[in-house]
């Protein structure tokens, strides 16, 4: 049986929005836009998603186990409505000074996501919007993927490039909905040359005719 396809998200900045003072509750919780979708589109194309993200809030005694169910619960919620869904979610509940590691940018968190589902993380993409979350997917040989939102929102180009130059390889693309778009069309690319016949049309949100026209930067 074939292994599974599978995407690796950061959560704040990335699939929703980022506050300075925590996200502390479902109704901090707010997604960016189009990224419920895009998570649904990621789906629709044969791929399980599951997040890695820090959540120090917790160790921090910011909030607590039920407040961050809460805000997982109203993220599946609003993705039910594009049918689309998050397998799991996989967090560091600790503050910087605890030494652990799991908290980003150390790969723990990656490595507990290869072990429960039994795959080797090398090649699998990962998507986040800051330094430590592209280092800690670089460190067990992820394909690494930055969304110029969150962290990297309003950042001059030199600033990412600066941030890129650190992680060597790393594609970059304005946000998840045109990461998810280029994963689809990349994998239809795919598959239409190992048949060898051209490539069919996307149908999709944005209307993206050919492998081509998704053009991320890749540094």
């Amino acid at each position: 049986m074939a292994p599974i396809k599978l995407v690796i998200l950061d959560r704040d900045g990335t699939i929703n929005v980022e506050r300075e003072d925590y996200v502390k509750s479902p109704e901090e919780w707010e997604p960016l836009p189009g990224a419920m979708e895009a998570i649904a589109r990621l789906n629709h194309g044969g791929w399980h998603v599951v997040i890695a993200t820090n959540q120090s809030g917790l160790g921090r005694g910011l909030f607590d186990m039920a407040s961050l169910n809460a805000m997982h619960a109203k993220m599946n919620r609003l993705l039910m409505d594009f049918g689309g869904r998050v397998d799991a979610v996989f967090f560091c509940p600790h503050a910087p000074e605890d030494g652990c590691d799991c908290r980003k940018p150390m790969p723990g968190l990656f490595e507990q996501i290869g072990e429960r589902y039994g795959l080797e993380l090398r090649g699998l993409p990962a998507v986040g919007d800051s330094l430590r979350d592209l280092q800690a997917a670089a460190a067990v040989g992820c394909e690494t993927h930055l969304v110029l939102t969150g962290k990297c929102a309003g950042m001059e180009e030199a600033q990412v490039q600066a941030l890129l130059d650190q992680v060597p390889g790393t594609l970059t693309h304005p946000d998840l909905a045109t990461f998810a778009e280029f994963m689809v069309m990349r994998d239809r690319h795919a598959k239409a040359v190992a048949r060898g016949v051209p490539d069919v049309p996307d149908s999709g949100p944005g209307g993206l005719s050919g492998f081509g026209a998704l053009g991320p930067s890749r540094t």
